[in-house]
Parts: C-alpha cells; structure tokens; sequence
C-alpha cells in the first residue's frame, strides 16, 4: 500500500509545471517541493539511520525533518522527483509502526494535492489504518491519542470508530489529517465534537 502511494503521487507530480512546486504546502513554512523531499528522506530512513538522526538533532524531531528536507531536496524538482523515483520501492523504516508509513504517504501525499487542487481517491483499508494508528499514538510522536480523548470520531464511508466523548463525523480522510493538525479539513465534519476537536487541533 506505501509503494502504492508513492506511485500515485508520482504520477501526480509527473504532470506539474515547476512553478508549483514552489507553492506553499498544507506544511507550515514547506512548500510542496520541501514535503516531496521529506518523503525521498523517510523512504530512504532507517532504524539505526533515524536514531543517529535524532541524536544529531539533539533529540529535536523538527530540526531533523529540517535537515533532512535540506539533505534530499535537489536543485531542480525534477532532481527530486527522480530521487522519489529511486526510493519508491524501498522497505526501510523508523523505530515506528509500519502502519506509520501509511500515515506519511497519505497525509502528505493530501498536505500536497490540495493546494494544488488535486484529488486522489485513497484505498479505505489505508485510511483506516492510518486513522486507528494516530488515534493511539501519543502526540509527542505524531499522534492523537490525545485530541482523541475528547471527542469520537466516526467515519461517515469507513467501518471506523475511535475515540471517547461527542462525536466528531465525516469522511475517514478527513477524520485522519483533522488528527494529524491539518486545519483545512475541520469544515468537512460535523457533531457537537467538532468544537472541541478544533480547538485542540
């Protein structure tokens, strides 16, 4: 399902001007080209090449994103695009549930096309997957454990429930980059959870 991803947003990529890779992603200060070698940075990550990472960052998870996006970001976007090209099929993970590399296609892969205008109808079982991972992993990790503590979320078009309070319902995309701190996605959820969602996000 990752490889998939990244295929897809190849693709996607494949058919830009270089102009909008320039513009301004869902990221905040990235733009689209930084989160394109974001992703060229975590396909190519390794248990022990995260760790040594992390300690060079001074445990600092936004300085090591910085750098990495730095590292793999190539003169050209359509230098980058061949790196995303070389690492698609790449196995490699973090210290992390694989399940986290699903989180990273998809959420990023939408942090990308949306600006853009662009649209991808994502597998369901990889949303759900995804949705169920940031519901139990702590935010100092990524994660939503905690915004999830007070409000359940239900998928409008998923077999997915997570989460305790009012509830929160819509798309299960929606559901997942509203957890993930994407603010864009608040207006297409509704339920007497919602409030409370938006300001914790």
């Amino acid at each position: 399902m990752v490889h998939a991803e990244r295929a897809a947003l190849i693709g996607d990529l494949e058919r830009l001007d270089d102009e909008r890779w320039d513009e301004p992603s869902l990221c905040a200060g990235w733009t689209v080209h930084d989160v394109v070698a974001h992703l060229v940075d975590t396909a190519r990550t390794t248990r022990p090449g995260f760790l040594i990472g992390l300690a060079r960052a001074r445990f600092d998870f936004d300085r090591q994103n910085a750098r990495g996006v730095e590292r793999e970001r190539g003169a050209s976007p359509g230098e980058t695009l061949e790196r995303l090209r070389r690492v698609a099929s790449r196995t490699s993970t973090p210290p992390a549930p694989l399940d986290s590399r699903l989180v990273e296609e998809i959420v990023h892969g939408e942090d990308i096309r949306r600006p853009l205008g662009l649209a991808r109808s994502y597998p369901k079982e990889a949303v759900v997957r995804s949705l169920r991972l940031q519901a139990r992993t702590p935010a100092s990790f990524g994660g939503a454990k905690e915004l999830v503590a007070r409000a359940r979320l239900t998928a409008s078009d998923a077999d997915v429930s997570v989460g305790e309070g009012p509830e929160v319902r819509g798309p299960a995309l929606s559901l997942l980059l509203a957890v993930s701190r994407r603010r864009v996605a608040l207006d297409d959820l509704e339920g007497e959870g919602v409030t409370a969602l938006a300001a914790a996000v």
